[in-house]
């Protein structure tokens, strides 16, 4: 079972680019105000990000993680997951960024398709 449906509210984690600080906010009984909602950041007063249950902020100091997350998040990867196995890998470095891009990239059911083909083709015929 997942630890987030089994166990008590959880705190949601926010994160100020601008501060490179993280924070969390308790998720509130009603389903609007579920934790979703944007919240200011306490020490800008700037909207944070949402980041999902699993973020877990770098360093202040570690000016390049925080960029590469606040990349990630405009991109659409936040830190969200069930609790079973977590939102998985997140870059750290500019130098994995690309390889982690291409291994996200959504492709059309032809294109799964063709490369299916293409691994048969230089497998020799097996799949």
């Amino acid at each position: 079972m997942c630890r987030y449906a089994q166990y008590g509210p959880y705190k949601r984690h926010f994160a100020c680019f601008d501060c490179r600080k993280g924070f969390k906010r308790a998720a509130l009984a009603r389903v609007e105000d579920a934790g979703d909602a944007p919240a200011p950041c306490p020490e800008c007063g700037k909207l944070m990000a949402n980041m999902g249950l699993d973020f877990k902020s770098p360093k202040q100091s570690d000016i390049e993680h925080w960029e590469v997350v606040a990349f990630l998040y405009r991109q659409g990867f936040a830190y969200n997951s069930c609790g079973c196995s977590g939102p998985g890998y997140r870059p750290s470095r500019w130098s994995e960024v690309t390889a982690f891009l291409d291994s996200h990239q959504c492709r059309s059911a032809g294109e799964l398709l063709a490369a299916k083909f293409a691994a048969r083709e230089r497998a020799g015929g097996r799949v």
